[in-house]
C-alpha cells in the first residue's frame, strides 16, 4: 500500500504539471459572466444580451429571464465585451446609459456585469453591483475566487479582511463535500477490488449529462437530478455485471484493469463531446441565486441545499459502512477479499454493490457541479485529479479517508486563494499532498502495511 501510495504521488505531480501546462483557455474553469437587468427596481425579461470576445468572436446570446437575470458561460479567462441589444427593451425602459461593457474574466470567475437602464444621457454607466455578490467559480475542480468584481465602477468583495477568509473557508467546504461525494466511490472501489479506475471523472460527468439531457427535454432540474442519480447507480450495476466482474474472474491483472479503464474514459469522454458537443452547457434553473447573508457569510439556497444534502448522504454511507450487515461486509471485503469469501459473504455482491452505490454517488455530485460550473465533456478530466488527491490524501480503499481528504483538498484550495494567486490553488494542495504522503505514505487514516 505503501509502495502504491508513492507511486500514485509521484503520478499525481507528473498530471498535475500536464494541466498546469495546459493554457486555460482552451478549456475554462468555469467563468461565466452574468447581471441581472432591472429598471425602477422591477426585472426586465426577454432584453437580449451578447458576449464576444476581445476580437469580436461570437461567444453565446442570452435572453434575460423572468427575473431579469442572465447568464453566458465563457471559453476561459480573458478579455470581453457585452452588448445590450437596446432594440429589445420593453417600451417602458427609456433605454440604456451604456450598451457596451467591456470587461476581464479572471480564472475560475463567476463576472457580473450590470447595466444601467435608463436614458442615454443618464450619468454613471452601469448600476452598482449586488451587495454580498460572491463568486461562484467552479471546481474543475479548482474553484474560483472568494470576490467578485462588477464593471459598475470599480472592484467589489463579498467580505473583507477576515470576514472574506471565513467566506473562502465555506466555499471551500462546499467544494470539499461536493467532492467528498465524488471519490466515495472511487475510493470504495479500489478497497473492495484493489482497481485505480481513471474512469471515475467520467462517471462523475456521466450524472452531469444525464440530468442535463433530462432538463433539456423539458423535466424540472430537480427531478432530472434524482432520475441521473438512479440512472448512475444502473449505469454502475452495468459495468460491474458486464465486463469489470468477468474481468475479474479471469483473472485479469490489476495493471491490465487500470489500462482498461484509461480506455473506458476515454470512450465515455468522447462520447459526451459527440452528445452534448464541445460548449459549456447550463441547467435552466439554479444556474444564479440572490446571495442571502448569514451573518458575516453571503451564500446562495442553492448551496446551502448541495452542501445539506452532501452531509445527508456522506453520514447515511458512514453509518450504514458501520451499522449495517452489508457495510460490514463491505470491510471485510475490503480487508481480505479471500478470508470473506472463506466466512461466507458473497464478494462479488458485495463489489456489484459499492460499484453501483459508488457510480450513483459521483453522478449526483456530477449534477451539483454542473449546477455551479455548467455542464461540458472535459470537466471529469479536470476534476478526476481532484478526487485522486483527495483519496490518497485520506487514505486509499477507505470511507472516512476519501470524506477527510475531500474536505482538506476543498478547504485548502479555496483558503489559499487569500494569499496566492489562484492559478497556483491546485498546485498548492498538490504540494502538500506529497510532503503529507513522505511522513505518512498511507495516507491520513489509511493502514499501514508491511512491504516485502
Amino acid at each position: 500500500m505503501q509502495k502504491l501510495a508513492r507511486c500514485l504521488g509521484a503520478l499525481l505531480a507528473v498530471l498535475a504539471a500536464v494541466l498546469l501546462a495546459t493554457p486555460a483557455v482552451a478549456q475554462g474553469s468555469g467563468e461565466t459572466i452574468h447581471g441581472t437587468l432591472t429598471y425602477q427596481d422591477a426585472p426586465v425579461a426577454g432584453v437580449t444580451i451578447t458576449v464576444t470576445t476581445a476580437d469580436g468572436a461570437d461567444v453565446g446570446t442570452v435572453q434575460t429571464a423572468a427575473d431579469g437575470t442572465w447568464e453566458v458561460p465563457v471559453p476561459g479567462p480573458g478579455d470581453y465585451a457585452v452588448t445590450l441589444d437596446a432594440a429589445t427593451l420593453p417600451s417602458t425602459a427609456p433605454g440604456v446609459a451604456r450598451d457596451t461593457i467591456e470587461t476581464t474574466v479572471n480564472p475560475q470567475q463567476r463576472k457580473v456585469v450590470l447595466f444601467r437602464v435608463g436614458t442615454p444621457e443618464d450619468d454613471g454607466g452601469e448600476q452598482p453591483a449586488p451587495e454580498g455578490e460572491p463568486s461562484e467559480g467552479g471546481e474543475d475542480e479548482t474553484p474560483g475566487s472568494g470576490s467578485a468584481e462588477s464593471e459598475a465602477g470599480g472592484d467589489v468583495t463579498a467580505t473583507g479582511g477576515n470576514n472574506q477568509l471565513l467566506q473562502l473557508f465555506v466555499s471551500g467546504l462546499r467544494f470539499g463535500l461536493i467532492l467528498g461525494l465524488a471519490g466515495l466511490g472511487l475510493s470504495l472501489v479500489f478497497g473492495t477490488t484493489g482497481l485505480t479506475n481513471f474512469a471515475h471523472g467520467e462517471l462523475i460527468v456521466f450524472g452531469a449529462v444525464t440530468a442535463l439531457l433530462l432538463n433539456q427535454a423539458g423535466i424540472p432540474v430537480l427531478m432530472a437530478a434524482l432520475l441521473a442519480t438512479l440512472i448512475s447507480a444502473v449505469f454502475g450495476w452495468g459495468q460491474d455485471r458486464g465486463f469489470w466482474r468477468p474481468l475479474r474472474k479471469k483473472p485479469t491483472g490489476l495493471i491490465a484493469l487500470m489500462i482498461i479503464s484509461i480506455g473506458v474514459s476515454l470512450i465515455l469522454r468522447y462520447l459526451t463531446q459527440f452528445i452534448i458537443g464541445g460548449g459549456r452547457e447550463t441547467y435552466d434553473e439554479y444556474t444564479y441565486q440572490d446571495p442571502i447573508s448569514i451573518g458575516p457569510i453571503s451564500i446562495t439556497p442553492r448551496d446551502l441545499i448541495i452542501m445539506g444534502i452532501c452531509v445527508v448522504l456522506l453520514a447515511a454511507v458512514a453509518l450504514a459502512l458501520t451499522r449495517t450487515r452489508m457495510g460490514k461486509a463491505t470491510r471485510a471485503v475490503a480487508d481480505n477479499p479471500a478470508l470473506a469469501a472463506a466466512s461466507g459473504i458473497n464478494v462479488d455482491r458485495v463489489i456489484t454493490l459499492v460499484w453501483t452505490v459508488g457510480t450513483a454517488l459521483a453522478g449526483l455530485s456530477g449534477v451539483f457541479f454542473g449546477m455551479i460550473q455548467g455542464v461540458d465533456y472535459l470537466m471529469g478530466m479536470r476534476i478526476l485529479l481532484l478526487v485522486f488527491a483527495a483519496t490518497v490524501l485520506g487514505g486509499l480503499g477507505t470511507a472516512w479517508g476519501a470524506m477527510v481528504g475531500a474536505l482538506i483538498v476543498g478547504i485548502f484550495i479555496e483558503v489559499s486563494a487569500y494569499v496566492v494567486p489562484s492559478e497556483l490553488k491546485t498546485a498548492g494542495v498538490l504540494v502538500v499532498l506529497i510532503l503529507i504522503l513522505l511522513v505518512r505514505p498511507q495516507g491520513i487514516l489509511g493502514r499501514r502495511e508491511r512491504v516485502g
